[in-house]
Parts: C-alpha cells; sequence; structure tokens
C-alpha cells in the first residue's frame, strides 16, 4: 500500500515539475500579435452580446483589458506611454458602456483600443532598433495592419525586410528605422483614408453603430500619423488636425449629420502624406491609376447589355478596378493640384455610384462608363507630372500579374471561359505595353514569354493551351510560375534606365566642349587688344558674353516649361526632342570637322572687332553684340541638346553633369585670361571631338530605341547574336537592326566629313601652292 501510494507521489511530482516548465514556455510562445487578436475578438464579440447579454460584453472586455495588462502593457508603457494611455483609457470607455449597454460608445471606444495598441507597437519597434534589439523588434513587427489587399495590390513586406536586414548587418539602424516607418505610415494613411470613405457612407445611411467605430479609427489612425504631420506642418497645425478628429469623435457619438465635421477633417488632411512615396513608385502607381481607369469600362462593357447586368461576375471586376484605381489616386493625390483632386474625388464617386446601382433589372449605358472614364483620365493625365507620363511599365506588371491570378481564380472555379478571358486580357496589357522595350532590349526573351502566353508545346505548356484543354488547376500554377520567372526578369529589364553616369557624362561633355569653344573664340578676339587704349574694349566683350549667359539660361527655362506643358505626349515627345538632339549634334560634328583649323570661323569675328574698332559701326554697342554672339550660338546648341536628356533621365542627373562640364569651362577661363596660361586647344578640340561622336552614336541609339517603343518605326530583332543589356544603359546599344544601322550611319557621316574635310583642304593647299610660287 505505501509502495502504491510512493509510486502516485512520484508520478504527481513529474506531472508537477512538467507543468511547471510546460506554462511558461507555453506562456512565452504567445506572440504581441497573438494578445492582441485575442483582444480584438473579445471586444468583437463582446459588441455582439452587448443588445442581448450586457453582463457578457462587461465579462469579456474585462477579459480583454486583463489580456492587454498582462502581455502588452509593459511593452507598449515603456515605449509608448501616451499609446499607453489612450489603451487605458478606451478600457475604461468599454467598461462603462457595457455596463450601460451603450453599443455606440462601445464601438467608439473598441476603436481608439485597437488603434492604440497598434501605435504602440510601431513604436516599440522603432525602439528596439534603436537600441539593437532586433528580437522584440521582430516579435512585435507582427502587430500592425496592412492596407485592405485586393488582387490588383499586393501587401507590402519593407518592414519585414528591414528588419531582417538590420539583424544581418546589412542596414543601419536609423535606415531600418524609417523604412519600417514608411511602410507603417503608408498603410496606416491608407487605412485612415478608407475610414473616412466608409464613414461618409455610414453618416448617409445612419449606421449609428459603425460610424461611432470609424470616426474613432480614424482618429486612432491619426494619432500614428501625428509625428509625421507636426514634422512637415508644426505643432501648431497639428493642434488644429487633433481638435478637427476630436471634433469627428464627438460628432460621431451625436444625432447630426457630419458632413461639415468630415470637410473640417478632409480639410487639415489636404495634401499630406506620412511617408511620401519615391519618384519610381510615384510613376508606378500613375502606370496602375491609368491602366485601372481604362479596364473599368472595358469589364462594365462585358457585363451589361440591353440597360441589364448579364454577367454578374464582369460588374464586380469593374468595381474592383475602380477600387484599386482609386487606391492608386489616394495615393498620389498629394502631388496633383487641389482643384483635379476635387473634380476627381467627384468623377471616381459618380462611377462608383453607377457600378453599385447596377443590377439585372436595371444598369447605366456602357458608354456612360466610358465617358466618364475617358474623362477622368484625361483630366488626371493632363495634370501629372512629366515624369509620372514618361511610362512606368513596372505598373503594368502589376497589373498582369493581377490578372494572371484572375486565371488561377477562374480555373480554381472551373470557370475556363473566364479564365481564357482574363489571360487575354493580360497578354493584351503585355503586347501593348511592355512588349516593345523588350524586344528591343531582351529579343530572345520576348519569344519564350508569348509562348507561355499562348500555345508552347514544351515542357511547361503555354496557358492559352491549358485553358482550352481545361488542365488541372496545379498544371495552370506551374505553368504560371514559369511564366511569372519570366516576368520578373523582363521587369526588371524593362525597368532599367540610362545610366545616370552615363547621362551626366554627357551632359559634361558638351557643356565643357560648348564653352570651350566660347572661351577659344574670346581669346582669340581679346589676344590682340593688349595696347592700354584697346584693352577698355574688352568690357563691351565681357558685357555681351553676361548678356549670353542670360539669355542662355532664359532659353533653358523657356525650352524646360515648353516640354513640361507637352509632357502628356510622354515618349513621343521624348523621340522628338531626341532627333533634334541628333541633329544638333551632326551639325557640331560637321561644324567642327570642316572649320578644324578654326581660320574661316575666328577669321570673321576679327574682321567684324576691326570694323567696329575702326568706327565703322556704332562702338560699344557692336562690340557687346560681338561678345554676345560669340557665346551665345555655344549656348543654344547646349540648351537644345540637353533637353533631349533632361526627358531621358530627369533634371537633377543633367544638371549635375552641366555643373561639372560650366566648373571645367570657368577652370579653362580662368587659365586662359587671368593667368594667360598657352594650352593645347588644338588637341583638347580634337580630344572632345572625338568624345562628342561617341555622344551621337548613344544618343542615336537611344532615339532609335524611344522612336521603336512609341511605334515610329519598326522592330527587327538580331536573334543571331546576343548583346549585354549594359551595353544599352551606357551605349545605346540594342540588338536591332535599325539600332545598329542608325548608329553605323551616323559614325559614317562624321568619319566620311572628316575625310571630306581634310580633302578639301589638300585641295585649297594645292590650288594656292602654284598661285605663291608665281609671285615669287
Amino acid at each position: 500500500m505505501r509502495h502504491k501510494l510512493n509510486v502516485q507521489l512520484a508520478i504527481g511530482l513529474i506531472l508537477c515539475l512538467l507543468l511547471a516548465n510546460v506554462f511558461p514556455a507555453f506562456a512565452a510562445s504567445v506572440t504581441p500579435f497573438d494578445s492582441a487578436e485575442e483582444i480584438r475578438t473579445a471586444l468583437v464579440e463582446a459588441q455582439l452580446k452587448l443588445a442581448t447579454d450586457p453582463s457578457v460584453a462587461l465579462a469579456l472586455a474585462s477579459e480583454a483589458e486583463a489580456s492587454y495588462t498582462a502581455t502588452l502593457a509593459p511593452g507598449i508603457g515603456a515605449a509608448a506611454p501616451e499609446a499607453h494611455g489612450r489603451a487605458l483609457s478606451a478600457f475604461v470607455r468599454l467598461g462603462e458602456s457595457a455596463r450601460t449597454a451603450d453599443a455606440v460608445a462601445f464601438a467608439a471606444a473598441r476603436g481608439q483600443a485597437w488603434t492604440a495598441i497598434l501605435a504602440g507597437s510601431e513604436q516599440v519597434v522603432e525602439a528596439a532598433l534603436h537600441n539593437n534589439d532586433t528580437a522584440t523588434a521582430r516579435t512585435w513587427l507582427p502587430l500592425r495592419e496592412y492596407r485592405t489587399a485586393t488582387r490588383y495590390s499586393r501587401a507590402r513586406a519593407d518592414a519585414t525586410l528591414a528588419v531582417d536586414q538590420f539583424a544581418a548587418g546589412q542596414m543601419a539602424a536609423d535606415d531600418a528605422v524609417l523604412t519600417v516607418r514608411a511602410d507603417l505610415f503608408g498603410t496606416y494613411q491608407a487605412r485612415l483614408d478608407e475610414a473616412l470613405r466608409d464613414l461618409v457612407k455610414a453618416d448617409q445611411n445612419s449606421f449609428a453603430v459603425r460610424r461611432a467605430e470609424l470616426a474613432a479609427l480614424a482618429a486612432g489612425y491619426f494619432e500614428i500619423l501625428a509625428p509625421a504631420y507636426a514634422e512637415q506642418r508644426g505643432t501648431d497645425a497639428l493642434a488644429t488636425a487633433s481638435d478637427a478628429f476630436s471634433g469627428l469623435g464627438s460628432a460621431a457619438l451625436g444625432s447630426d449629420g457630419m458632413a461639415a465635421t468630415l470637410d473640417t477633417v478632409n480639410g487639415v488632411l489636404d495634401g499630406f502624406r506620412a511617408a511620401p512615396l519615391s519618384p519610381a513608385e510615384q510613376a508606378r502607381r500613375a502606370g496602375q491609376l491609368m491602366r485601372f481607369i481604362g479596364l473599368i469600362s472595358v469589364e462594365y462593357g462585358r457585363g451589361v447589355s440591353d440597360g441589364k447586368v448579364i454577367h454578374d461576375f464582369e460588374i464586380q471586376e469593374a468595381v474592383t478596378f475602380h477600387e484599386a484605381a482609386y487606391a492608386a489616386f489616394a495615393d498620389l493625390r498629394d502631388q496633383l493640384p487641389s482643384g483635379v483632386v476635387a473634380q476627381s474625388t467627384a468623377v471616381f464617386d459618380h462611377i462608383g455610384a453607377q457600378l453599385a446601382a447596377a443590377s439585372p433589372s436595371v444598369a447605366a449605358d456602357p458608354s456612360d462608363i466610358k465617358d466618364a472614364t475617358k474623362d477622368l483620365a484625361s483630366m488626371l493625365q493632363d495634370s501629372m507630372p512629366a515624369e509620372w507620363l514618361a511610362g512606368s511599365a513596372q505598373g503594368d506588371f502589376d497589373v498582369i500579374a493581377s490578372m494572371l491570378d484572375q486565371v488561377e481564380s477562374a480555373v480554381r472555379g472551373g470557370d475556363y471561359a473566364m479564365a481564357e478571358s482574363a489571360r487575354l486580357e493580360a497578354y493584351a496589357i503585355m503586347e501593348t505595353g511592355p512588349e516593345a522595350r523588350l524586344i528591343v532590349l531582351a529579343p530572345q526573351m520576348a519569344p519564350e514569354i508569348e509562348n507561355l502566353f499562348w500555345n508552347n508545346q514544351g515542357t511547361y505548356k503555354g496557358l492559352a493551351y491549358l485553358i482550352a484543354n481545361q488542365a488541372t488547376l496545379s498544371e495552370v500554377q506551374a505553368s504560371r510560375a514559369q511564366l511569372d520567372g519570366l516576368l520578373a526578369e523582363a521587369e526588371e529589364l524593362v525597368g532599367r534606365e540610362s545610366s545616370p553616369v552615363a547621362v551626366a557624362t554627357n551632359a559634361g561633355v558638351i557643356v565643357f566642349r560648348e564653352g570651350m569653344e566660347a572661351v577659344i573664340i574670346l581669346a582669340a578676339l581679346m589676344s590682340s587688344m593688349r595696347r592700354s587704349e584697346e584693352q577698355r574694349y574688352r568690357k563691351p566683350m565681357w558685357a555681351g558674353t553676361a548678356l549670353a549667359l542670360v539669355a542662355t539660361i532664359g532659353i533653358w527655362l523657356l525650352a524646360h516649361e515648353v516640354l513640361q506643358s507637352l509632357a502628356r505626349y510622354g515618349e513621343r515627345l521624348e523621340a522628338v526632342v531626341s532627333l533634334i538632339a541628333v541633329a544638333v549634334l551632326l551639325v557640331i560634328m560637321n561644324w567642327f570637322l570642316h572649320k578644324i583649323y578654326w581660320t574661316s570661323w575666328i577669321a570673321s569675328f576679327h574682321s567684324r572687332k576691326r570694323r567696329l574698332i575702326s568706327g565703322e559701326a556704332g562702338l560699344i554697342l557692336g562690340l557687346v553684340a560681338l561678345g554676345f554672339a560669340s557665346v551665345f550660338r555655344e549656348g543654344f546648341e547646349v540648351v537644345l541638346f540637353l533637353q533631349a536628356l533632361v526627358l531621358e533621365s530627369g533634371t537633377a542627373v543633367v544638371l549635375a553633369g552641366t555643373a561639372v562640364g560650366l566648373l571645367l569651362v570657368v577652370l579653362l577661363g580662368v587659365l586662359t585670361f587671368k593667368l594667360q596660361v598657352r594650352l593645347p586647344y588644338k588637341t583638347m578640340l580634337v580630344v572632345t571631338g572625338v568624345l562628342i561622336g561617341l555622344v551621337l552614336l548613344q544618343i542615336t541609339g537611344k532615339t532609335v530605341y524611344t522612336m521603336q517603343v512609341v511605334g515610329w518605326m519598326p522592330i527587327h530583332p538580331i536573334h543571331q547574336i546576343t548583346i549585354p543589356y549594359w551595353w544599352g544603359t551606357w551605349f545605346g546599344i540594342y540588338p536591332t537592326w535599325e539600332g545598329l544601322a542608325l548608329q553605323f550611319a551616323a559614325a559614317g557621316f562624321v568619319i566620311g566629313s572628316y575625310f571630306l574635310a581634310e580633302r578639301k583642304q589638300k585641295g585649297k593647299r594645292h590650288r594656292t601652292a602654284p598661285s605663291a610660287s608665281g609671285a615669287a
């Protein structure tokens, strides 16, 4: 008996030891995300129970508060005391409203509690990164929200990647914090915009509980963004904005309409963006926006006939494209004129109302939707910066991926007709968008992608073949995976721009070359003005030079404004301006080669100078004009050429190269005029002439590429050779017959012009030699 008792005691002791070790391990495995989800679930259940059993609702609210106190409060209280205070205040309100069965107040407190927890998590992650505490950052980061996902917009993982890179020592703490903040702030601003839009609908439909929750969520999201708001607009503006959101919460708890309060809130948010998009991301979102707007009417037209909805699925697709377009618009609205934003928002709302009202019995005419989307696209396009309109193929690839998702969804549901429709739409976007670039950049890749879209019979069958034969989902997914790999590689290639270093170098070479010509001409004219009575003639010439520089700047600004006003023409404008740049370079090279010894050109300036000094014309004004003419011609040529580079790579890159070129010209001027150093001008001219010839080849290749992309020139790829992609980035060399042929033609023109100039020089020397000997 005693033996049995001892055995039982031993077993009991072992179980106690096991439980003592298991439960702490289990508790440690509960993450902040798990706790937060537990709290949110309990509060949602409490909201549902409030109308039928307030006591259960109170118990659930108390349970949520206890969970917060035990698991989240220590971390949030230390890193984010203000967020912790808002959370505690929210739990107090939850208890009070549960006791009085006030569903509206409970919903508002629930929204406050949740956003306070989100704010606390964000600040815990930032503090952990600053303290080099990777484990805490990783543990708390999942406690966050993401943008509302659709098939046409995917959740971003920038914050997660930043933490991983920080942990691996590949990113500094400050950079990781900025990346995390940009990701989370962008998400919460999107959530804020979404909450305010939904709040308008809830207010219009008098959904009191939903209205209170959304107002509290909007105010909570703004609290997360408040540091960015204060940084951009100051503490006084933040106080005003906070008052507006406080008024929003109060109005939501009342019974009156909220239109005026919402207008106030929208006013303080006008133009604010907590995490500004990069220029590349702006262009990408602009491309998505224009694509999605165009697809709204396409899908709607397929779903409506004779004033009735005949395909519900197509209408839902139109609704989804409308939402995706508005999401892209919301990301860009702070960069657009306020008037355009207001008009565009009204059109978006009008289209949305028509889509929502479509039914089997009545639906708006497809032509109305088409006209509205066309007007919307035109209005937005006219107001977008040139950089956005230059074309972001990445946006096209996003839409293609979304349509391929739709193919999979349709196959999964057994709707092969819908799968084929989505496949054709994806291919149409590929064909009308990135394909032209891809054929020029990587002609060997384009057929592979096309075959996978259509009837490829290799290891991975084409999607058209699989859909026609109603293949299994796994077969479609295998081919889709192969196609995704090629599309990802194509996106990277198409997204590459001209090397900024190459573009800046081209700009610097041209500026230095043309500036050097002006210096040489001025030096030749002033070299004979050495006597004291003649040196006074230099001042008017310097005045003319200064006027020429001012006029050149004016021409630059005028040309830039003109091109900006024509920016909506995108790559077509770039093609035209590039053609002008090629023509300018050809003129420069021809002029250089035919006047390589500068005799007749400088002689003409000397002749004008002698006439002026001898009193044959107005002296001072004439010398000013002489100095002006010596410089302005060079400046005008530079302006024409540089505008093509601006359209290709942006103003900043071109100005950087221009600054280097001008610095070298100033240095050359100081050596020539101040220190009177004799430099090997002829050698310098020859060397820079060769460099300009190389620039001519690069610009010619880029111009042909652009004309092929816009469809102004045919594309005949060279499949027999493989040209590295970086050749196009640096030297404008692409594997097409047209590009290489015209580059050879340009080189032939330059070389032929040189030999023609030499032949004329020899002929001139032969003609003058007999006359000289006869005179002797």
